[in-house]
């Protein structure tokens, strides 16, 4: 790959979330089932070079737990 193309490259960000207070026994929505998911989405649409960012069961209302 030339350095310009290299340059030109962007990292598109999947953001994964489960909350304990959402009820987490949604297999649906496990992290993993939306990491396959967004890869899927991601992939058919051109974005290539992704990241995760997982948010795994923390709540906002318990932030100052983190």
């Amino acid at each position: 790959m030339s350095r310009k193309k290299q340059e030109n490259q962007k990292i598109t960000a999947l953001y994964c979330r489960i909350s304990l207070d959402d009820g987490g026994d949604n297999e649906s929505m496990s992290i993993s089932n939306q990491k396959i998911m967004l890869r899927d989405f991601a992939e058919k649409n051109g974005m290539f070079q992704h990241e995760y960012y997982v948010d795994d069961g923390y709540t906002g209302r318990n932030f100052a737990d983190v």
